[in-house]
């Protein structure tokens, strides 16, 4: 008798070859059969109609705070996910010294958007060194699988000080001994190291992430550090403003180190083709045998804005900040009434001066209603801006009745990034390239103005099934995209694939009803603070480690999960 048996289902095994009718008995956590299983299972699942893959693996979470109170991890845990990877972006909450807690707080929430009270509140700091972090996060109870990776902000700060934060330039001791905590925590576990270059990351206060001038001596030092001790991956994000020094300067970190780095790619409509600059550039390094990858998105950056979301359409209307610090409920009712909605639109608007805010916020060409049936690829036809002028009116007006709608909770799409042309055709260029890997998910983050979480969901629905304004991908591929694909970019190598030998993490999905449902604004976190949550249909079963730790997404009280200490070997 197998421990389970997963019956009758069509299995993709996530090596991307054909789907096959099969069982899978499990015993322990390890698959053990695939294919006619005849010896019944203490438990069995029975898969008929249903498809078969592996659990997901998200290696672009920044759930580092959240995993020590939440052992649920949602909402990945709702989009079939089984193994995250927190630390990216250079931010994180380990190494740190205690006066250097109240900084790394406000840092993740200037970059992340993560609530500064809910962090306080949720952490319980027992934790200096990384090691130290990662013994805390073994002794948690978790229902997914995590690994980590040490984060350049947090190592900066903790050797350097105040003058780390204030982007002064590590001496050579301060290199040496950044080197030294980041080949500490590799060997104690971390996955990789990571690094941000962005100006779009700020802290809390709104200044510069501390890394963006870091010093080639100081990155390479560090890579090499990584290097050195045989594992391990790199990772970072770059503005690319000049390219070629700072493409230059990356592909030096992954050739001196002779580990492999992943870059963040996205379309932006300001510099509309520096994404397949930077593409180009990693395929001639990979053609000289430098490990340099693309991370890229299933689908565009999305803004959710409404008057319950970080960023609402009138948040700069001087009009609007008479209203602004009410509660909801209060401000729908004024909202309501035709004196102040006059006003409103005819107020005079504040100009920061800031580009990307503007471009968020009044780039009505591209700001669409949302509603069920979630749809990400969204016709420009469809904007508030086309239809205002089918209508005979303005934008703003119907962008105000919006955001009434649901009682103040509506939430508006606005496809910020890779979706210059109205279409996700840039984005399937960078699914289809070959030194590309699915991610950017940034689950946990961005808590009132995104909610990417749901991208592996994405992946398989909307390029697998439903895509109706282009070319879909062939499922198979898809589901290889962030299972074995994913766990071998981190070295995952013991998951992602349905192949006896391998850990039993696995997903049963009834694909025909599948799809994401509109997120919503909760307030669950710590000290009440807010997130946006979206959850899914069709996620039948989700299996960790040869238990089912989640029923159509909800948990079933199996706490089966455990960090990740380093690459995990492949089964032989």
């Amino acid at each position: 008798m197998h421990d389970m048996v997963i019956r009758g289902g069509k299995v993709y095994d996530g090596t991307g070859t054909e789907p096959v009718m099969a069982d899978i008995a499990i015993d322990g956590d390890r698959i053990t059969v695939v294919g006619a299983v005849t010896a019944p299972g203490r438990e069995e699942i029975d898969a008929s109609g249903k498809i078969v893959t592996p659990g997901f693996v998200d290696v672009h979470t920044h759930f580092d705070g959240q995993v020590t109170w939440d052992p649920l991890l949602a909402p990945s845990s709702y989009h079939g996910v089984t193994t995250v990877v927190t630390g990216n972006c250079g931010v994180g909450f380990a190494p740190c010294k205690a006066e250097q807690r109240d900084w790394l707080i406000g840092l993740m929430e200037g970059v992340e958007d993560i609530p500064g009270t809910a962090l306080h509140a949720g952490i319980q700091w027992d934790w200096e060194t990384f090691p130290e972090y990662l013994d805390t996060l073994e002794k948690k109870p978790l229902a997914l699988d995590v690994g980590t990776q040490i984060p350049h902000g947090a190592v900066r700060a903790y050797v350097m000080g105040q003058r780390g934060a204030d982007h002064d330039t590590a001496t050579a001791d301060e290199i040496a001994r950044m080197a030294d905590i980041v080949s500490e925590a590799i060997r104690a576990g971390a996955l990789g190291f990571t690094t941000s270059r962005t100006e779009k990351h700020k802290d809390a206060k709104g200044v510069l992430t501390p890394t963006i001038t870091a010093h080639e001596d100081e990155l390479l030092g560090i890579a090499r550090a990584v290097g050195n001790t045989g594992t391990g991956v790199l990772q970072g994000i770059s503005d690319f403003y000049n390219f070629d020094a700072e493409f230059a300067l990356f592909k030096k970190m992954a050739r001196e180190s002779g580990r492999p780095i992943s870059l963040t790619v996205e379309q932006q409509d300001a510099r509309p083709e520096w994404w397949t600059q930077l593409l180009d550039g990693v395929s001639a390094a990979q053609a000289e045998g430098v490990q340099m990858y693309g991370q890229v998105p299933p689908r565009a950056t999305g803004v959710l804005l409404g008057l319950t979301a970080s960023l609402n359409p009138f948040l700069l209307h001087e009009v609007y900040h008479e209203i602004a610090a009410l509660p909801l409920q209060e401000q729908v009712a004024v909202m309501r009434t035709a004196e102040f909605r006059e006003r409103l639109l005819n107020s005079k608007v504040i100009d920061l001066g800031h580009p990307l805010l503007n471009e968020i916020l009044y780039s009505y060409h591209k700001l669409f209603r949302l509603r069920e049936p979630v749809n990400y690829e969204p016709d420009p036809r469809d904007s508030f801006a086309e239809q205002a002028t089918a209508q005979g009116v303005t934008a703003q007006e119907l962008i105000y009745d919006a955001l009434l709608e649901k009682d103040g909770r509506a939430l508006l799409y606005h496809p910020l990034f890779n979706y210059e042309h109205g279409n996700l055709d840039h984005v399937k260029t960078m699914l289809d390239h070959p030194y590309t890997f699915s991610g950017l998910g940034d689950a946990g983050a961005h808590c009132g103005a995104l909610c990417d979480a749901s991208f592996p969901t994405t992946l398989i629905q909307h390029w697998g099934r439903d895509r109706t304004r282009g070319a879909k991908i062939p499922l198979q591929k898809l589901i290889k995209m962030q299972t074995s694909e994913t766990a071998e970019r981190l070295g995952l190598l013991d998951r992602g694939v349905l192949k006896p030998g391998y850990k039993a993490d696995i997903n049963v999905i009834d694909y025909d009803a599948l799809a994401v449902l509109e997120p919503e604004i909760v307030y669950d976190l710590p000290a009440n603070g807010r997130r946006l949550v979206q959850k899914a249909v069709g996620y039948e079963a989700t299996v960790i480690s040869g238990k089912v730790a989640f029923r159509h997404g909800e948990s079933t009280g199996q706490l089966n999960g455990k960090l990740l200490r380093g690459c995990q070997p492949a089964p032989l």
